[in-house]
């Protein structure tokens, strides 16, 4: 395919991560050879039937130019692939987009279990620990997690 725009003015080191269940980040860097009046564009579809949607909260660098995009109630779904593209425009020349296909919740950073509560038993000498499972927005299912307790003795 012939794409419009000259080589490296598409965004660089695009990455997006989920966090407190529903939230999504992402950033970007500008195209190393993108002239300095360069704005960026993102559009993403949560799946192959919803409509592109723009980016509603735009983070912005210092000059006012679009470098990442915050999101709000992001809902995950186990199968479900985002498609995400970002094109930008400039007076000086034309802007390649860039485009990716992510599975969300390959990109969940997961809450830390929550409710921690350690009972010693000084005379039986062992102690009990629990926690409550940290909130994860795609699957009610917790045979994926594994917990790793560091104990520090003082």
């Amino acid at each position: 395919p012939v794409f419009a725009g000259m080589n490296g003015t598409a965004i660089e080191n695009f990455s997006c991560v989920i966090y407190n269940v529903s939230l999504m980040n992402c950033t970007w860097q500008a195209g190393r050879d993108a002239p300095e009046d360069t704005q960026y564009f993102l559009y993403w579809q949560y799946s192959g039937y919803d409509d592109a949607m723009e980016c509603e909260l735009y983070i912005k660098d210092e000059n006012g130019r679009n470098m990442g995009c915050r999101f709000q109630n992001v809902t995950i779904q186990a199968a479900v692939v985002a498609y995400f593209l970002v094109n930008g425009s400039s007076n000086e020349s034309l802007i390649q987009f860039y485009d990716k296909y992510i599975k969300l919740y390959d990109i969940e950073k997961l809450m830390p279990p929550s409710n921690i509560t350690v009972n010693c038993d000084e005379i039986k000498n062992d102690c009990i620990i629990q926690w409550q499972l940290p909130q994860i927005s795609h699957s009610k299912n917790d045979k994926c997690f594994k917990y790793e307790i560091i104990i520090k003795y003082k």
